[in-house]
């Protein structure tokens, strides 16, 4: 079988989610190379599209994302990776998971996490957001 990589321009969504909790950690995108290199390592790699280059998770925080099962979907263009998390979260603003935020019935995000590692010390200044 072979992803369809070309119904949105050469890349692919990939849900990340503990294999242990099944919590979703966060939502990345693939392209070919960023798949062929997650496969021959074991660890997840990216496309980053601000960036327009392969991105290994945990370049810069050591907080990798180490393959567990690697799924797609019926209509072949979704992947869903099912990791072990090393590290204490995945998240860039220092939550284990990226979606850290529920959308109450006003509309307004709020906060139902609590942070598990400090992003400055992790990244610098790098990751301001």
């Amino acid at each position: 079988m072979e992803l369809a990589f070309g119904k949105a321009g050469g890349l692919v969504p990939a849900i990340i989610q503990d294999d242990r909790t099944g919590d979703v950690l966060m939502l990345g995108f693939m392209n070919e190379d960023a798949l062929a290199e997650t496969r021959r390592t074991g660890q997840v790699v990216f496309y980053s599209r601000s960036r327009d280059r392969l991105w290994k998770k945990g370049e810069s925080s050591g907080h990798v994302l180490k393959v567990c099962d690697l799924r797609v979907d019926c209509d072949a263009d979704a992947l869903l990776i099912r990791v072990e998390a090393v590290g204490p979260g995945v998240c860039h603003a220092g939550y284990r998971s990226c979606f850290f935020r529920r959308i109450e019935d006003d509309g307004v995000p709020k906060i139902i996490a609590e942070r598990t590692f400090e992003p400055d010390q992790v990244y610098g200044q790098e990751k301001k957001r």
